[in-house]
C-alpha cells in the first residue's frame, strides 16, 4: 500500500495550487473563507471559468471533455479546491446526473444533456427524499404511471436543494406497485422543471436563508425516452449514485482550512484577563482530537485512493469516509461557535454607531453552525451508514 504521492502527483498539485491562486476571482475567494453562500450567478461564473480550463468535470471521460485524469488527480484537486475556498462545483448535474448518464444512459440521452451540464447551460436538482421517505429512501411514494408514449407523475420530494434554481430535476418515481421488495418497481426519470404540474415551494431555513424546497408533481407528463436505465430498476440507478456522493463528503481540504482558521482565531481570542483561548487546555484538548481524526481521515482516504488505483471500485465501506467527514464537518463548526462566543451573531450588526461591530466570517457563523447540522444526514443519514457498513463490510 503506497500512501505517498509521487513527483508527478507533488507537481500536479503545485499546478493546480498556482492556478487557483492565479484564477479564483477575489470576491469569490473572500466569499470562502468567510463561509458565506453563493449565488446562483455566482457558482455558475466559477463553473463556467472551470470548464472554459477544461477543469469542470474532473471524473468524466476525455471523449465528453473531461481531463483525462486518474482517481489521484481528481483527489488532489477536490482537496486543493477545498483548501483554497473555491465555489463548490453544484454536484447535481456534474458529479450525479452525469455519472448516472456515463453508465446507465443512452447515447441520444448523452448527446442531449452532457454538452449542456458541462457548459453549465442547465442547473439540475435532486428529487430523492419525501416526507417520510428520507432515510429510508426505497419506501418513496412519488408514482409515475405508463400512458402511451409518455409517464404521468404525481407526488411531492422535499429538502431539494436550490429547487428554485432549477431548469431539470432527477427523480425517483415507483412505476410499480405490485412488488414485495421495495427497492424493486423503482424508475429513475429526468424531468423538465418547466413542465406544468410543478410547483416548487420554498422552505424557509432558521437563519432566514432559501435553501431547500419542497416539489410537487400534478399530472406532470414525462416522455418515455427520458427513462434512465430499465424501468422498475431505477434502484441500481440510485445505488451507483449516492456511491459517487459519499465519496466526495468527507471534504477533507475544506476541513483542514476550517482548521487553520480556528487555530488563528483561538490564539488569537482572549478572555477579560488576556488569556487567550488556546491556552485552556479543555479547548486544546478537544481540537487536537478533531486534528487527529481529521489526519486518521486524510489517511484512510488515501488508502481508498490506492485500492482505487488498482481498479477496485468504491464499495459499502466508503460509507467511513461520509460519516467522519461529516461529524469533523460538524466539530469544526461547533468549535469556532465556542471560539467566537458572543461574537457569534446570527447576523451581521448594522444601523446605529453603538452596533456591535462583528468580523464578516463571525457575522455568518451561527447560520454555518445551523446549516452543517445536516452535512451528517444527506446522502443518507449517519445511522443508515452505519447500519451499510455492518451489513455490507462486517457481515452483521
Amino acid at each position: 500500500m503506497d500512501l505517498n504521492y509521487s513527483k508527478e502527483e507533488l507537481a500536479f498539485r503545485d499546478e493546480v495550487r498556482t492556478w487557483l491562486e492565479a484564477n479564483l476571482p477575489a470576491d469569490l475567494r473572500l466569499k470562502g473563507e468567510d463561509g458565506e453562500s453563493y449565488t446562483k450567478e455566482e457558482l455558475l461564473r466559477w463553473h463556467k471559468i472551470l470548464a472554459k480550463k477544461g477543469w469542470v468535470a474532473p471524473a468524466w471521460p476525455k471523449e465528453w471533455g473531461g481531463p483525462d485524469w486518474d482517481v489521484t488527480q481528481r483527489y488532489i484537486f477536490e482537496e486543493e479546491c477545498g483548501q483554497a475556498g473555491t465555489p463548490p462545483i453544484v454536484p447535481f448535474g456534474v458529479t450525479m446526473c452525469a455519472q448516472v448518464l456515463l453508465k446507465f444512459g443512452s447515447d441520444a440521452q448523452k448527446n442531449r444533456f452532457l454538452p449542456r451540464i458541462y457548459n453549465g447551460d442547465d442547473f439540475w436538482v435532486q428529487g430523492y427524499s419525501e416526507p417520510g421517505s428520507g432515510s429510508d429512501l426505497a419506501s418513496l411514494k412519488t408514482r409515475a404511471e405508463r400512458k402511451g408514449d409518455k409517464y404521468v407523475v404525481n407526488g411531492q420530494k422535499i429538502w431539494t436543494t436550490m429547487g428554485q434554481h432549477g431548469d431539470w430535476i432527477f427523480c425517483l418515481v415507483r412505476t410499480n406497485l405490485d412488488t414485495k421488495i421495495r427497492q424493486e418497481g423503482i424508475s429513475f426519470l429526468l424531468i423538465d422543471m418547466k413542465t406544468p404540474g410543478i410547483t416548487v415551494r420554498p422552505l424557509i431555513l432558521m437563519d432566514g436563508g432559501h435553501e431547500v424546497n419542497e416539489v410537487f408533481f400534478e399530472n406532470v407528463e414525462v416522455p418515455l425516452e427520458n427513462l434512465v436505465h430499465e424501468e422498475d430498476k431505477g434502484w441500481t440507478v440510485a445505488k451507483y449514485l449516492l456511491g459517487h456522493e459519499r465519496l466526495n463528503t468527507g471534504r477533507i481540504g475544506g476541513s483542514k482550512r476550517e482548521l487553520a482558521r480556528l487555530k488563528v482565531f483561538a490564539a488569537e481570542q482572549t478572555d477579560g484577563q488576556g488569556k487567550a483561548l488556546m491556552d485552556d487546555p479543555r479547548f486544546r484538548d478537544r481540537l487536537s482530537r478533531v486534528e487527529v481524526e481529521l489526519m486518521a481521515l486524510e489517511i484512510t482516504n488515501l488508502r481508498f485512493l490506492d485500492a482505487m488505483r488498482g481498479g477496485r471500485p468504491p464499495g459499502a465501506d466508503v460509507s467511513m469516509l461520509k460519516i467522519r467527514g461529516t461529524e469533523i464537518q460538524q466539530a469544526l463548526t461547533e468549535l469556532m461557535y465556542q471560539a467566537a462566543g458572543p461574537m457569534a451573531a446570527p447576523f451581521k450588526a448594522t444601523g446605529s454607531q453603538d452596533a456591535v461591530a462583528f468580523d464578516d466570517a463571525l457575522a455568518g457563523l451561527a447560520p454555518r453552525y445551523a446549516n452543517y447540522r445536516k452535512t451528517s444526514i444527506y446522502a443518507g443519514s449517519n445511522e443508515i451508514q452505519r447500519n451499510i457498513i455492518a451489513k455490507a463490510s462486517l457481515g452483521l
